[in-house]
């Protein structure tokens, strides 16, 4: 694993995502860090990352992770990232790799369900539990072809269990698991472009926040 192309795409003098240590010593750990960040750049995507080895093995989501088993979201594998981007939640600037309105998601743990993280990996089959602030239960990457990306191209499927629904988690839970804000909140606090990061959260949230911003504030009667 290496984060060489991750640095190549990146100027760090001008973007406030960790560049992550020259060298990372990896021990052997019972917990394995997973995270989603749901990132508002030329399009909105989610970026699903698991720990192994030192780095965070990244794919990109478009449509982001479903609760529900009849539907596989299609996962292009991107770089490897620091185990710090983690917990990076801001804005990229413009014009620069990925700029945008990034969140964290959802995080917490992953357990891989083969002994073998590697060789699941090779195999293009990597089965898992998440143990997250939102996302629960048995899922599966599995790589697939056809879709233009090579080795790159996979899936993300629910499997069939106590956390499978056909709620859209996406529309019901799309605030930060970090600040509990929305992406809009997120680019106004640090600086980013507001309206377009608006436009990777809900429509009813930002119609709620849009009215309770405008709602005229009601004047006090004085008693006679």
């Amino acid at each position: 694993m290496s984060l060489e192309k991750y640095r190549e795409k990146r100027d760090f003098k001008k973007s406030p995502e960790p560049a992550g240590s020259a060298k990372t010593a990896v021990k052997a750990k019972q917990r394995l860090a997973y995270v989603i960040q749901k990132h508002r750049a030329t399009n909105l995507h989610y970026d699903f990352r698991l720990e192994f080895r030192g780095v965070l093995l990244s794919w990109a989501v478009p449509k982001g992770p479903s609760l529900d088993p009849s539907v596989k979201r299609l996962a292009m594998q991107v770089e490897d990232h620091p185990l710090g981007y983690g917990g990076f939640e801001g804005v990229i600037p413009e014009g620069e790799y990925g700029g945008g309105t990034v969140m964290v998601w959802d995080n917490g743990e992953w357990i891989p369900e083969s002994p073998d993280i590697e060789a699941a990996l090779n195999k293009g089959d990597l089965k898992f539990t998440l143990r997250g602030e939102k996302l629960h239960g048995s899922w599966v990457l599995v790589r697939t072809r056809g879709y233009g990306g090579g080795n790159r191209s996979w899936l993300l499927i629910k499997h069939r269990d106590e956390f499978a629904s056909q709620e859209d988690i996406l529309t019901e839970k799309p605030r930060s698991v970090l600040s509990k804000n929305l992406l809009a909140d997120i680019a106004r606090i640090n600086g980013g472009n507001v309206e377009k990061a608006a436009t990777g959260d809900p429509p009813r949230q930002v119609r709620a926040k849009r009215d309770s911003v405008g709602a005229p504030k009601k004047k006090a009667h004085a008693r006679t």
